[in-house]
This record gives C-alpha cells, sequence and structure tokens, in this order.
C-alpha cells in the first residue's frame, strides 16, 4: 500500500511538472480595462473596436510589477543610490552631450531660464543622453500598471488614457514605442502626460519628438522645469552643519520646504555659505561613504524633485550638473 501511493505521487509530481502553465486572459477580460475602454470611447472618441484590439494586444508583466515594488528610492541609501548615477563614464558622456548640443542648450537657457548643466544632468541621470531608454513596451507597461497594480491603478489607467491621446496627437502607433516600466518615453523620460504638456518642439519641424531628437528633447526639459517655477540665477542645494541639540523631526518634513533658512538656523541647521534668511529651504539627512552628510534643499532643489519625488534623485541631478559644469569648463 505504502508503495503504491509512492508511485501515485511520483506520477501526480510528475503530471504537474509537465502539464502547461494556466493561460493568461487578455485585458479583454478585465473588468478595469472595459470600464477604461468605455471611458476613452465616450469622452474622446476612439474606436471602440480599435481600443479592444489594441488592449488584446497589451501584454501583463510580472517584471514590470516587480521592478516598481522595489525602486531604488526606496531600497538604497544615498551611498549606493550615487553610485548609480555618479560615475567617470557618465560626467564624461554629459561633456560629450553639452560640446554635441551646446548651441542648442544654450538656447534653452536663454529661452526657458534653465541651465545647461541642470538639464544636461536630467536626461544623464534619466537615460544617459539616450543610450538607455527603455525596452519596455509602453503599452505592456502603462495597462500591466493600470489594471494589474492596485495601488496606483487609478495613476496609470489615467497615463494610459494619455498615452492613447499622445500617439494619436502625434500620429504615432501606440504598439511600437518602448520605454521605461513605468511607461516613461524618450531622452528625458517623460510619462505620457508630461509628454502631452510639456513636449516642445524645439527645432521648427512641426514634430515634438522627444523620442528620437535631441533638440526637442533639450528644449522640452528646460520648459519642464520653467513650467514648475525655476528660479534664474538662484542657488540649489548647500551642506549643512548641525548642532549637538538640533532638531531632528526637520529631516521628515517631506520634500516641499517647509521653513526659512533662518528658521532651520533656530533649530540646529545651518547653512556652511551665507544665504538669504528669509530664503525657503528644506533640511536633509543623507548617509553618504563617509556616515551622514547634512544639506539644504532650496527652492531649485524642490523643482527638481518635481521631475521625481525624490531627494537622493534631485541630489544626483545636481551633483552630476556640478560635476559635468566643471570637466566642461576645463
Amino acid at each position: 500500500m505504502l508503495n503504491s501511493l509512492k508511485a501515485f505521487a511520483a506520477v501526480l509530481s510528475l503530471a504537474m511538472l509537465v502539464a502547461p502553465a494556466p493561460v493568461w486572459a487578455s485585458y479583454l477580460e478585465n473588468e478595469s480595462a472595459r470600464k477604461f475602454t468605455d471611458k476613452v470611447v465616450a469622452e474622446h472618441g476612439f474606436d471602440r473596436a480599435w481600443v479592444e484590439q489594441l488592449l488584446a494586444q497589451a501584454e501583463r508583466k510580472q517584471s514590470i510589477l516587480d521592478a516598481i515594488s522595489r525602486p531604488a528610492e526606496r531600497t538604497l541609501e544615498w551611498k549606493g543610490y550615487r553610485k548609480i548615477f555618479i560615475q567617470e563614464s557618465r560626467i564624461e558622456q554629459g561633456v560629450e552631450f553639452w560640446r554635441t548640443h551646446r548651441k542648442t542648450l544654450e538656447r534653452a537657457e536663454k529661452q526657458y531660464g534653465v541651465p545647461a548643466n541642470i538639464i544636461v544632468a536630467i536626461i544623464g541621470v534619466e537615460t544617459r543622453y539616450g543610450r538607455h531608454m527603455g525596452s519596455y513596451r509602453v503599452l505592456d507597461s502603462l495597462a500591466t500598471l493600470g489594471f494589474d497594480y492596485p495601488k496606483r491603478g487609478k495613476f496609470f489607467s489615467r497615463q494610459l488614457e494619455e498615452y492613447l491621446l499622445m500617439t494619436r496627437e502625434q500620429g504615432l502607433d501606440p504598439l511600437e514605442l518602448t520605454g521605461s516600466y513605468a511607461g516613461a518615453m524618450g531622452f528625458g523620460q517623460f510619462i505620457p502626460s508630461s509628454y502631452r504638456s510639456f513636449a516642445v518642439d524645439f527645432d521648427g519641424d512641426g514634430v515634438a519628438d522627444i523620442i528620437n531628437n535631441p533638440v526637442d528633447a533639450i528644449g522640452s526639459v528646460a520648459n519642464y522645469f520653467n513650467k514648475h517655477k525655476w528660479r534664474t540665477g538662484e542657488l540649489v542645494a548647500l551642506t549643512a552643519a548641525v548642532t549637538d541639540n538640533h532638531d531632528k523631526s526637520v529631516f521628515e518634513a517631506g520634500l516641499k520646504p517647509k521653513w526659512t533658512v533662518s528658521e532651520l538656523a533656530g533649530k540646529g541647521v545651518t547653512a556652511y555659505s551665507k544665504l538669504d534668511g528669509n530664503a525657503d529651504a528644506s533640511a536633509m539627512l543623507l548617509v553618504g561613504d563617509e556616515g551622514e552628510e547634512y544639506w539644504l534643499g532650496l527652492h531649485n532643489f524642490y523643482v527638481i524633485t518635481r521631475y521625481n519625488h525624490s531627494s537622493m534623485y534631485a541630489m544626483a541631478v545636481y551633483q552630476l550638473s556640478q560635476l559635468v559644469e566643471q570637466r566642461f569648463g576645463q
């Protein structure tokens, strides 16, 4: 009897190994996707059959769900995060990009008031100056996150809606575009809503193309910061010192400046350089290779976080901008 049970178990295990994996149902069978289809047909006049055909070709990607659950901004300290974006090769590539597009960057700085080094650093952090713009189909990314990621499903289904509008406006095939796991595209990695709101035709050819055209990408990044109220000529961030009895709660107040420089000094956090005491600032504590680092983030630092809501991201952009500018000027 025991041997018979063992034999049955072995056969069952073998059957489980060779049995085909469950077939994933298309998004045509997803309730959220059906509601999405109803919405874009009713509100934007899309052809229902076309939308359904598109969603039938969208693929759920587990790798996308895995990636969004462990972003570097949440899993690394500054010392590890910095190493991802601040390397000799990226600095040299930034100098090369600046030299190649010098006139375009000068024009963007003059028109939008955003420094060339910041524009260069954004494109460098996002895609290594166009070298790594993402390999996921944007349709797959936005469908997966819009319909299979309840935590932010509303946001990403809205981005899928923006994507359909964007591709219709730009005359693009929604099945062909690729980008990040979150559906960001082009040199500056714009999500669809940002593409529609901030992408500009900076070379005058009648098309705002941030995916293939670095000139348009440069102008679009500058326009993005301009629209988010970049202040020309103002500082971004400064290192700071703390007193022994400083108020530690200031480092947990979020990204938006909550205090003035003078108020932070009263709480024991003071910039090494002299600043206008009435300037708005946030306090940051970062863990670097040599231990704790204290910083003040000013208004323009906060503007960088509008691109990616992370103080470490903004610091990587700021430091890369400084290093590329120094090398460019040599």
